[in-house]
């Protein structure tokens, strides 16, 4: 398939080898579909696609790992963000925010720090004190529940944050979107008393698949990752691990969910329950995780006062639907081929005037559109009809809307889709109403 150079065991010291990249197959056929999808890859890159649709942009001035979002992908990204505050609002979620920074000490608390020490960034010094960017939101969202006392009357305490963190990743790991060294996570953390970690492990769950079914991510899988008992990577007491895999199998299993054990893919501070999301070209991505921690809690010295009167430990859950934004984006970009659904498109509407004479009517449907709720662009450029039409297709764009004298004159529009399909005119009114339909619920067609 290729070769690239490397270096003897990865030392820039010892010789510099030559490595080959092949594949096989069992058959022609396979070959044959497997190298289709390959090219279907490239085609769906979603750094070429963000280029062209103008999402996002790596300065190597700012630095690598560290993307820009322009426009249009800032609007995708709050859309996405605001879908899912939306839900966890629902269910009972509290907003917090919390700093860039910490104090060195929070993570040698936590164990991030040594744990993850090669993959952060060196410590910053500050008046004498040592701070560190931030590699995990868990420790702050923990001193926010340490900041006044907890009665089990106050749990489950649901606390969500759309908060960055940063990574050192080695340049040859950085990849666009999907491997970065700055990027946000939908992170929550429930604290919780023992009695409610079942119930609150499930409406995790079941917030997840609500994600998944909404964006119509139907082939995705659940993995249950342990401790490998061998290794030292690993925190805390065995029975601690008992209970966290004792805990995500009893919740699965009540809900009737299929999961594969894989020993060795937990969390350092406990178990966790990853869904593995398979894409159209057949790839595995790693998308939302659930993980249950009795770890983190006795090193903060968290507790409640119960029932009895007396102080009580909590049990933590960690989760976060899409992972991180940015990797979520990138896998959807590539998913969609960067034709999103409408409800996800960051451009939804585009107005082409068929004449300078007839820009005023444009503006004014697109006004109509826009106090709606919609995103509309009126492209007011030099192009004939059909030059203005395709630029709007390649941006993926979902729908044309047409408009000369007749329409001017009924109040309506001919639409276009991205797919080229002429759906006829319509009233303006009729329109916006298909428009709502599709935005509420969410729907994957046009």
């Amino acid at each position: 398939m290729r070769t690239s150079g490397a270096y003897w065991r990865g030392d820039e010291k010892r010789p510099q080898l030559q490595r080959i990249y092949g594949t096989a197959w069992a058959s022609k056929e396979e070959l044959d579909e497997y190298l289709q999808r390959l090219e279907e890859a490239k085609a769906r890159d979603h750094r070429r696609l963000g280029k062209q649709l103008e999402l996002f942009h790596i300065s190597q001035l700012v630095g690598s790992g560290l993307p820009l979002w322009l426009p249009k992908g800032a609007i995708l990204r709050e859309t996405l963000e605001q879908f899912l505050r939306k839900a966890q609002l629902e269910r009972g979620y509290l907003p917090v925010i919390t700093p860039h920074i910490g104090k060195l000490d929070l993570y040698i608390t936590s164990g991030h720090y040594p744990y993850y020490k090669d993959s952060q960034y060196t410590p910053i010094d500050v008046d004498e004190e040592q701070f560190l960017l931030k590699p995990m939101n868990c420790p702050h969202h923990i001193e926010i529940y340490k900041s006044s006392p907890r009665s089990y009357r106050d749990l489950p305490l649901r606390l969500a944050e759309f908060g960055t963190v940063y990574r050192y990743e080695q340049s040859g790991e950085l990849n666009g979107l999907t491997r970065v060294r700055g990027f946000t996570v939908d992170d929550s953390h429930l604290f919780v008393t023992p009695e409610q970690l079942e119930e609150e492990f499930i409406g995790v769950v079941a917030l997840i698949q609500h994600v998944f079914q909404t964006m119509g991510f139907d082939d995705f899988r659940a993995r249950l990752g342990t401790n490998d008992p061998n290794s030292d990577k690993y925190a805390g007491a065995p029975e601690m691990w008992v209970r966290g895999i004792n805990a995500i199998k009893q919740a699965a299993d009540k809900v009737g969910m299929k999961y594969s054990i894989e020993e060795g893919e937990a969390a350092f501070y406990g178990p966790k329950l990853d869904f593995i999301f398979r894409d159209v070209l057949k790839r595995e991505w790693q998308l939302g995780t659930v993980q249950v921690d009795f770890l983190l809690p006795e090193r903060f010295g968290l507790e409640y006062i119960g029932e009895d009167g007396q102080p009580h430990r909590p049990v933590m859950i960690h989760r976060a639907p899409f992972g991180s934004m940015e990797r979520f984006v990138g896998i959807l970009i590539e998913h969609f081929n960067g034709a999103f659904p409408l409800w996800l498109s960051p451009v939804q509407v585009m107005m082409v005037p068929i004449a300078d004479r007839h820009i005023p009517y444009a503006q004014e449907a697109a006004a109509k559109l826009r106090a709606a709720g919609f995103r509309v662009e009126v492209d007011t450029g030099n192009e004939r009809m059909n030059k203005k039409i395709r630029n709007a297709q390649l941006q993926k764009i979902p729908y044309m809307l047409v408009v000369g004298d007749k329409e001017a004159e009924e109040g309506a529009v001919a639409v276009r889709t991205r797919d080229n399909e002429d759906r006829g005119a319509m009233p303006l009114v009729d329109f916006l109403a298909h428009m709502t339909t599709l935005t509420n619920s969410k729907a994957q067609v046009l």
